[in-house]
């Protein structure tokens, strides 16, 4: 497990992965503003976005995570490292946390972890994320964490029927403070 401040990372369980489904996946307003892949129903179960990996990850795969509040022990989210270029020793970052569990700082302390966790544990360089131009709240945690804004995607995403901007942001371990 990996604790932040807030929040902590561990393995996702099948009582997580009957949450995250409900309220990530299912929730198609919340959906396309999270993921660069179209929507399509998908049954619960194994096979599903959420369900927890049975067989061991490799170095390449998703390192993926539940969010679980600190405080209280509940179930905030998800979080995941993924595209790992092992070469270049990259990786991108990306969060969703349930509805009711937003605007408390649990995603800037989530991404906090995850660079934590990339940065001294799996041994990489560089970390980006991506967000929406309208995400407030991720443009603001990338911002207050170092990220440096590296550019902008103009209409790169299709979001609910209309193109959206993605913003780039980038960190290097040298400039990780935390």
């Amino acid at each position: 497990m990996l604790r932040g401040d807030l929040v902590l990372l561990r393995a996702r369980t099948e009582d997580d992965a009957r949450i995250l489904h409900a309220e990530l996946y299912e929730d198609t307003g919340t959906f396309v503003r999270a993921d660069t892949r179209p929507w399509v129903p998908v049954p619960f179960g194994p096979g599903s976005p959420h369900w927890p990996r049975e067989e061991p990850a490799g170095a390449s795969d998703p390192a993926v995570f539940a969010v679980a509040e600190l405080s209280t022990g509940d179930l905030a989210g998800e979080a995941l490292l993924w595209d790992f270029d092992l070469h270049n020793r990259s990786a991108h970052i990306g969060i969703s946390l349930r509805p009711g569990c937003r605007g408390r700082g649990l995603g800037a302390d989530t991404v906090r972890v995850l660079c934590r966790y990339g940065f001294t544990i799996r041994g990489l360089h560089r970390l980006q994320l991506e967000t929406l131009s309208d995400n407030r709240a991720m443009l603001a945690a990338a911002e207050r964490l170092g990220f440096t804004r590296e550019g902008v995607l103009r209409g790169a995403s299709w979001v609910a029927g209309n193109w959206a901007d993605d913003v780039v942001f980038g960190l290097l371990d040298t400039e990780f403070a935390g």
